[in-house]
């Protein structure tokens, strides 16, 4: 899409600032739901929390999509600038409104199950094994969305990002949050989703090496593939 064809600048704001509050809001919300309906089931809750917020991304990417890009996450909108996609100008303003998108669905999250309106959380999670999990996870999220992208396939990004993250839930140790925002948001929960802000620092930093390193990975894989209209790469 050209910058000619893009919707305008506070159109692309808003989408990423209502998507960013309804992934916060999915995400701990279902791990609210999960504590209620499975308590002391660690495995089933996370099990839970995985899933809705696998199908949850599936949506939240198609509804936002053609408005923003649906980025919902500043590493996103910082690697799609480092790739020329998008303003460095206007990726500083998505950051910006997807912190406050994720902290507001925090509070929305908070208010639907009679939490008080902000509970900081107390679940401590930076040691290095979840430091290297968050690393992992992010830098599998970079390559997974501009592999797509870069190679004609963004059609299929929904389904995919959705199922990284779910999948990721399992396969690494952080429980993949994988998003800068989503980890502030998470501070403002204290439930089974959240994270004790002693420990956002660090996952905020893991989360900046997985991008760069999701860059590198990228930039290797696919340099600069020419598609065809249905995403197969030319020969």
């Amino acid at each position: 899409m050209s910058s000619t064809d893009r919707p305008a600048l506070w159109r692309r704001l808003f989408a990423e600032y209502l998507g960013s509050l309804l992934l916060a809001t999915v995400v701990i919300g279902s791990g609210m739901a999960a504590q209620n309906l499975s308590p002391n089931a660690l495995g089933l809750e996370l099990l839970e929390n995985a899933a809705v917020t696998g199908l949850g991304l599936y949506v939240l990417i198609l509804v936002f999509m053609p408005v923003s890009g649906a980025h919902f996450n500043p590493v996103v909108s910082l690697v799609d600038a480092a790739f020329g996609h998008v303003s460095w100008r206007d990726a500083s303003r998505y950051v910006v409104v997807q912190v406050v998108g994720c902290a507001s669905g925090a509070v929305l999250a908070n208010l639907m199950f009679s939490q008080s309106t902000i509970s900081i959380s107390t679940h401590h999670r930076a040691t290095g094994a979840h430091l290297i999990g968050e690393v992992v996870a992010t830098a599998g999220l970079i390559l997974v969305i501009f592999a797509l992208a870069r190679s004609g396939r963004g059609r299929f990004a929904p389904a995919a990002v959705g199922s990284y993250i779910g999948a990721a839930y399992f396969f690494t140790s952080s429980t993949s949050f994988a998003n800068p925002a989503i980890t502030i948001g998470r501070m403002f929960s204290n439930s089974f989703a959240g994270i004790a802000p002693s420990s956002a620092p660090g996952f905020i930093a893991a989360q900046i090496v997985g991008a760069a390193l999701g860059y590198v990975a990228v930039t290797a894989l696919y340099p600069s593939i020419r598609t065809n209209d249905i995403g197969v790469p030319e020969q």
